[in-house]
């Protein structure tokens, strides 16, 4: 997923772009949580536990998917540093997933490769991330929501998992303790690498605002990951400023 130099030439950059994006049909799709009823406080970022027992709810619905275009790979290094105009990387690390970014900083990038590229941003970011606005008509790019992710994640399957986790994730038990260049192993059956493993993905939904306040949801499993933790419907969050090295996004914009 290397991009050429462009010097300038928006209009190649977005056809570049572009076919790096694959386009999903509308659907709908099942979605499932854990809910803890014990009342959680934490003072830093550790992760909530989702309960057990009778200290555990689960919650069940159903949501449609409008039409959506989304990115074959997450956000690889190359690609957030020339659109962020930072410094150039060593060949050897640009096709690795981009990590150490927050939520925040994944709205800053979806925003910035919406203005290069002459699109309506799709965020007005506020100081307080709950109140951040997703304009939801502008035809620039942005985060999947939760549902999206499940939906393009599964692609018409059925399991937790939508083929041999050796065969098409990065987890523990294979990935020598670190991110591994995107694209290497097999896709889902529509086109889409690195869904599960390698990297956990930020999405767009606050969890749950009543007990968690601003915390955003993040998808999919990591390199770090046992083979449990890996997977279509596995769903973690974490604070909006939150940032570590197995976690980065992927972008997706309207079917437009």
């Amino acid at each position: 997923m290397i991009l050429r130099n462009y010097g300038g030439d928006s209009e190649l950059f977005h056809t570049d772009i572009m076919n790096l994006m694959v386009p999903i049909e509308g659907g709908t799709v099942e979605l499932r949580d854990y809910i803890n009823t014990t009342k959680w406080v934490s003072s830093d970022y550790t992760l909530a536990d989702p309960g057990r027992g009778t200290d555990r709810k689960v919650m069940a619905w159903t949501e449609m998917i409008e039409p959506f275009y989304v990115m074959k790979y997450p956000v690889t290094q190359h690609l957030y540093h020339l659109v962020m105009q930072e410094e150039a990387l060593e060949s050897n690390r640009s096709n690795l997933p981009i990590t150490e970014v927050s939520w925040l900083d994944s709205l800053a990038f979806c925003n910035k490769l919406s203005r290069v590229l002459g699109r309506d941003e799709c965020y007005t970011i506020r100081k307080e991330s709950e109140k951040t606005i997703y304009h939801n008509t502008a035809n620039g790019f942005r985060l999947l929501t939760d549902a999206e992710w499940q939906y393009a994640c599964k692609a018409g399957t059925k399991g937790y998992r939508y083929g041999s986790m050796e065969k098409i994730a990065w987890y523990q038990g294979n990935s020598n303790g670190s991110a591994q260049p995107v694209g290497k192993l097999l896709p889902n059956p529509w086109g889409l690498y690195d869904m599960v493993g390698n990297v956990w993905e930020w999405c767009w939904d606050l969890y749950d605002t009543e007990r968690y306040g601003d915390y955003r949801v993040f998808r999919g499993g990591s390199w770090a990951e046992v083979a449990n933790n890996c997977g279509s419907t596995i769903r973690r969050k974490s604070m909006p400023d939150f940032k570590i090295d197995d976690l980065g996004f992927r972008i997706a914009c309207g079917a437009q």
